[in-house]
């Protein structure tokens, strides 16, 4: 009880709570970014050994693989990763970012999702306060994480977080967590078929795909969750998002600019913002 207490009343003790818990979740959400394409892909192997036989496919890995299985190991030498060596960033700084085994360099990238789930979770959490929204929109935080990431490198966006996350803003819309059932149910549908119809005018036109099915539904899911009203904010924050993600990836590595981008990670971090801040945009620019 006290510590709720601490949790309701100090914002200080709130955010580095909501903080160590990002830490923790960000290091579970570096395997899913990691190991759920090679699933996906797993999957998608069997099933076409299945349709056209054992020499159509081949898993990319054993076949007891999944986020828990096998333990986590250096990919240079084998060495298995120790609980103290997977304490989120701790562990990375005490070991100088290198292989205790080894000594191969490790990606900066993984102790910099736990760091960033970290920030985005005190944000999160000291914009809503100590409320049942905290809790939802942490979830919705923690699921648009390996989106972005996964559709960045993979240009993929799984159902396996996509449709979850669409049903958990239909649901909470039951109980009027952040919009109405009336405005979710509209705000699904109309994301969903706003950019399935701009997908289908642009093939006829074009002969072309400019975007995947799960742009689709990230975009219902998103309007899902911030309601009908919400999408064009969506729509503008993604397109501010991916012009300035295009800008630098073309000064800092060279990027070509006719090389297509995929759309996921730009939605993703739209739809983040316009939960957090969509309201105040939209009552600022109506009044």
């Amino acid at each position: 009880m006290e510590v709720l207490y601490l949790l309701e009343t100090s914002p200080l003790f709130f955010g580095i709570s909501a903080g160590a818990l990002g830490l923790v979740v960000g290091s579970f959400l570096k395997v899913v970014i990691h190991r759920l394409p090679i699933m996906m892909h797993n999957t998608w192997s069997e099933e076409c050994r299945e349709h056209f036989g054992d020499s159509q496919a081949e898993p990319l890995a054993q076949k007891q693989y999944n986020l828990l299985t096998p333990a986590s190991r250096c990919p240079q030498c084998g060495h298995r990763i120790t609980a103290l060596e997977n304490i989120p960033v701790i562990s990375y700084l005490l070991l100088r970012g290198r292989c205790s085994g080894c000594g191969t360099g490790i990606p900066l990238r993984y102790p910099s999702v736990e760091v960033v789930t970290a920030i985005l979770s005190v944000i999160t959490a000291l914009h809503f306060g100590f409320s049942m929204q905290t809790l939802a929109a942490l979830a919705f935080t923690w699921a648009l994480i390996p989106l972005f990431l996964i559709d960045f490198d993979f240009q993929i966006l799984p159902d396996s977080i996509t449709l979850p996350l669409l049903w958990g803003g239909l649901i909470l819309s039951l109980f009027d967590v952040f919009v109405d059932s009336h405005t979710s149910i509209i705000g699904a549908a109309t994301g969903y078929l706003s950019l399935w119809s701009i997908y289908h005018l642009f093939k006829l036109a074009t002969g072309k795909e400019g975007m995947g099915f799960g742009d689709f539904k990230l975009l219902g899911a998103i309007g899902a969750w911030t309601g009908w009203q919400a999408l064009p904010v969506v729509i503008l924050f993604s397109s501010i998002v991916g012009a300035a993600i295009g800008i630098l990836l073309i000064l800092l590595k060279g990027r070509d600019h006719s090389q297509p981008m995929p759309f996921g990670p730009f939605l993703a971090a739209a739809g983040w913002m316009t939960l957090l801040w969509g309201t105040d945009i939209i009552n600022l620019y109506l009044h």
